[in-house]
């Protein structure tokens, strides 16, 4: 095999040629993507006691790929789901390599063979307007983080916004004159414009008179002005989370995550609107 059609240059390929330059893949497919083959490239070469530069495509093969997906769900403990996410990555790379390598196609269709694993789906827990209530009077509001977490809580619940798209507003992403709403681009590329209530106008109108953090452009950043990631704002919800479970025992039943939170507007539609369309949350009272 030459050095073109070796693992290592095809899963290059399949990075900067199929991802990037044809597909325009999100920066959230590319980060998914590059941490499944980190992982099956380690396990890999930990099997065959060989580095990654030196292994062959024929040597990533179904046995030992469905190997490396009980790896996942066993010795990491992940769940189903992304077991089958990490299989999502793998069937991708053998799709572009079945054009690369057509002498390989026998092998491919027995990799693209692997089926996804059937799983429980459970149903997502949603918050009451007493636990959202407690959830935003947690942050300390007497400090600089305090009023950051409590504007970005606030604008997570009233909009739905999910998690990539609130760590990705810059400042400019707000129109708060005429027509309040917040622009991002969403799932899908879709650029998504959301109303925005009289009462987060106020609270976000406050926030954006804060002292810069080092000329930071995101409207959410860190103390040191840079843009928060997501296990930062998980680690932040849960910091408050526990805070509020103190003030409403109701809590201590719920796991809460980031998704969770754009419940609290999908169950207002159901009981409004019959589950049709969506709320907006304008005349909301929430703290």
């Amino acid at each position: 095999m030459s050095d073109q059609s070796s693992l290592p240059a095809l899963i290059e390929r399949f990075f900067t040629e199929r991802l990037i330059c044809q597909q325009r893949a999100s920066s959230h497919t590319i980060a998914s993507y590059r941490d499944t083959f980190r992982l099956l490239l380690g396990f890999v070469s930990k099997e065959r006691r060989r580095p990654p530069s030196e292994l062959q495509l024929r040597e990533i093969d179904a046995t030992l790929i469905t190997a490396f997906l009980g790896h996942i769900e066993t010795e990491r403990v992940a769940s189903v789901r992304t077991r089958n996410l990490r299989l999502t990555g793998i069937r991708s790379f053998f799709r572009f390599a079945a054009f690369e390598e057509p002498d390989h196609s026998a092998h491919i269709q027995r990799v693209l063979a692997i089926p996804s694993k059937r799983h429980d789906k459970k149903l997502i827990h949603f918050l009451n307007r007493l636990e959202i209530n407690a959830l935003l009077a947690a942050p300390d509001r007497t400090t600089w983080l305090g009023r950051r977490d409590h504007a970005l809580l606030l604008l997570a619940i009233q909009t739905g916004l999910r998690l990539s798209e609130l760590t990705s507003l810059d400042r400019d992403s707000l129109v708060l004159g005429i027509g309040a709403h917040v622009r991002c681009l969403g799932k899908g590329r879709k650029e998504r414009c959301t109303p925005l209530s009289k009462q987060l106008i106020a609270i976000l109108t406050a926030w954006l008179k804060e002292p810069l953090r080092c000329n930071a452009s995101a409207l959410f950043p860190n103390v040191h002005g840079h843009r928060l990631s997501s296990d930062a704002v998980q680690y932040l919800l849960e910091k408050h989370i526990t805070k509020a479970r103190a003030h409403c025992p109701s809590l201590k039943q719920k796991r809460v995550s980031p998704h969770v939170l754009r419940h609290y507007i999908s169950c207002l539609t159901m009981s409004c609107h019959g589950g049709t369309g969506r709320v907006f949350s304008g005349d909301l009272r929430l703290q």
